[in-house]
């Protein structure tokens, strides 16, 4: 996440909404809890793989594949404290968050799925610095600096939907609570971030060391990583 360079003034008004919004969406990361299951349970899934919604053309920027490439590691388990459960699903695409006024932010996510933890990757392509954010969204409390980058924690929840098993109209409403870490992209901080995001299954607050064990070890083998130092 970022901002635009410049004086305190011209931050705030102009990319003020901006911030919140291309934070609240990489806060959920197109999470969607789903609280009742609509079918019976199967003799067992295969081993999780990452998978990309279309390949895309090159960019020059990280893709969803990627990101899910780096973020599906042998020892993720292990690293979230569940070293006996194995990825029930992973995946990555190339979408983007929409901004008032027609703009588009690129923002590749990547997501993998265990019993216990649901665990996020995403790369936000804009020109916000993160440490802009502290003030505009109030987050000055979170503030901190992980792998010799601005960086800060903030807390959200997922999307919770409920389908009925009568054939009615689903509902929707809030979820899980997730804590988030967002990260600069190079040292400088001279705009846009990487966000890791973790949410348990049972409902409880995920722990922050566990966020930052991930965070620390996934996030130096994305690609291009090391151009930002």
């Amino acid at each position: 996440m970022a901002a635009e360079n410049g004086t305190p003034e011209k931050r705030i008004n102009p990319w003020g909404q901006a911030v919140a919004a291309v934070a609240l969406f990489a806060a959920i990361g197109g999470a969607l809890w789903v609280s009742e299951a609509t079918s019976s349970g199967s003799s067992g899934p295969p081993a999780a793989s990452c998978s990309d919604e279309e390949p895309g053309k090159s960019t020059g920027r990280v893709t969803g594949k990627q990101l899910c490439e780096a973020l599906l590691r042998p020892d993720l388990a292990e690293l979230l404290g569940t070293p006996t459960e194995t990825a029930k699903t992973a995946f990555g695409n190339d979408g983007s968050v929409g901004l008032e006024g027609g703009k588009s932010t690129p923002m590749p996510t990547a997501e993998v799925e265990f019993d216990t933890y649901t665990v996020t990757l995403s790369a936000t392509y804009d020109d916000l610095p993160v440490t802009a954010s502290y003030e505009v969204l109030g987050w000055d409390e979170s503030q901190r600096t992980v792998l010799d980058r601005p960086a800060v924690l903030y807390s959200n929840r997922t999307m919770r939907i409920n389908f009925r098993l009568d054939g009615g109209d689903a509902e929707t409403g809030t979820g899980v609570p997730l804590r988030s870490l967002m990260v600069a992209q190079d040292t400088k901080d001279s705009g846009g971030s990487y966000d890791v995001t973790l949410w348990r299954e049972d409902g409880m607050v995920p722990d922050d060391a566990v966020l930052l064990r991930v965070a620390e070890k996934v996030l130096p083998t994305v690609p291009g990583w090391a151009a930002g130092s």
